[in-house]
């Protein structure tokens, strides 16, 4: 590779960290609360006790629950029911219209067995405010896309790393931190060590993070492609008046998908279903297949299934991508393991700002350490 290269690719490297650094600085800050995002919860907020069940009380259905979320909030409509795994609760989103934004929505949880309300989570706290400056920088759509953006040019950051420093380092034992030399040195080879060290999961995490931020983009493609098909039969039907059993409808999608549980609904008129349709999203039971989710629509009228189809691969890619980006798929040792890796990321950016100060900071070309910033690029160049 010749020094006319390297240096080309030490420019891309300078560059795109330079752009994205402060802001994926703070979205590893952000990051690591949210990786224990559970525990800090249970924490803050303690156990949340669910009434009792008397022996021989009837079992309360879906549409108890329903009738509960309409009672607390009368005049809304029920939006979107969520199902916990590890509770039998069951969380129902509630607003004025279908279209309601989420500053209009409401939230309730409510045990199953019973139809009672529980105590719900608070969306006003410190975890709330770290998780939209973490997903949007309270900006919407516009600030999901621009983090995405950062992450792409931290994903291109690091592949220039690699093709500039691996040359540099043939030179060097691995794991070579020169503690003899000034400490730029030592700086500049902690950076690149932990950067090597860190380099498949921060690509993971980066690439994982971009695909996160396609989210409302990719349903939207998904609602104009497969979801415009499933009710191409209805289309120009009204809203119906009269509904039909809640619990029913989730009894007949999960008949037609054995092994499959319910993971949300969404109800007429919201953007995961049909103006005529429960949405019934179903996924898998185990934990290869859990994340993997199929919609059923069921005619809100009637109670039938209309139609049933696993979901396209973007679509796929997009759950997949979740639980590595949090890595909240292993327990908490996986968590932990996140969490230092985390950490490791904050040092490489931070050092990443170091090393450019410093360099600012440097007397002019010609001098000793002008000469070995030069001889970081020459030496890339050579070791080919």
């Amino acid at each position: 590779m010749s020094s006319s290269t390297v240096k080309a690719w030490y420019l891309v490297h300078k560059w795109t960290s330079l752009v994205c650094t402060l802001f994926l600085l703070m979205l590893c800050i952000t990051g690591l609360p949210l990786i224990f995002h559970d525990e800090i919860d249970y924490m803050l907020e303690g156990e949340r006790p669910l009434p009792a069940v008397e022996e021989g009380m009837p079992s309360r259905t879906l549409d108890d629950a329903l009738d509960t979320a309409r009672t607390r909030f009368p005049g809304e409509i029920p939006l979107f029911m969520s199902f916990d795994e590890d509770q039998p609760v069951v969380n129902v989103t509630t607003g004025p219209t279908p279209s309601a934004g989420v500053d209009q929505m409401n939230f309730i949880s409510i045990h199953r067995p019973t139809a009672e309300p529980v105590r719900t989570p608070d969306d006003e706290g410190v975890m709330h405010f770290i998780l939209q400056l973490h997903i949007d920088m309270f900006l919407g759509l516009g600030g999901e896309l621009f983090l995405g953006f950062m992450g792409f040019l931290f994903f291109i950051a690091i592949v220039s790393g690699v093709v500039v420093y691996t040359p540099f380092m043939r030179k060097l034992r691995f794991g070579t931190v020169r503690v003899s030399r000034n400490n730029r040195a030592k700086w500049l080879d902690t950076h690149n060590l932990l950067g090597v060290v860190t380099l498949m999961w921060a690509s993971v995490v980066g690439l994982t993070g971009v695909v996160n931020t396609l989210a409302t983009p990719l349903v939207d493609l998904w609602r104009f492609d497969q979801l415009s098909e499933m009710v191409a039969p209805y289309e120009g039907k009204p809203v119906p008046t009269a509904f039909s059993s809640l619990d029913e409808a989730v009894a007949t999608a999960m008949a037609a998908a054995p092994g499959t549980t319910p993971q949300f609904v969404a109800f007429p008129g919201v953007r995961f279903s049909s103006n005529h349709h429960y949405a019934v999203w179903l996924r898998g039971a185990t934990p290869a297949t859990k994340q993997l989710l199929t919609p059923a629509l069921i005619d809100a009228e009637t109670g039938e299934l209309t139609e049933m189809r696993s979901m396209p691969w973007y679509m796929t890619v997009l759950r997949l991508s979740q639980p590595l980006h949090f890595g909240d798929y292993g327990g908490l040792p996986m968590k932990i393991l996140w969490a230092l890796l985390d950490i490791a990321a904050i040092v490489i950016l931070c050092s990443g700002l170091y090393l450019w100060f410093a360099r600012r900071s440097l007397p002019a070309p010609g001098t000793r350490h002008a000469r070995e910033e030069q001889a970081l690029v020459v030496q890339a160049g050579r070791a080919e």
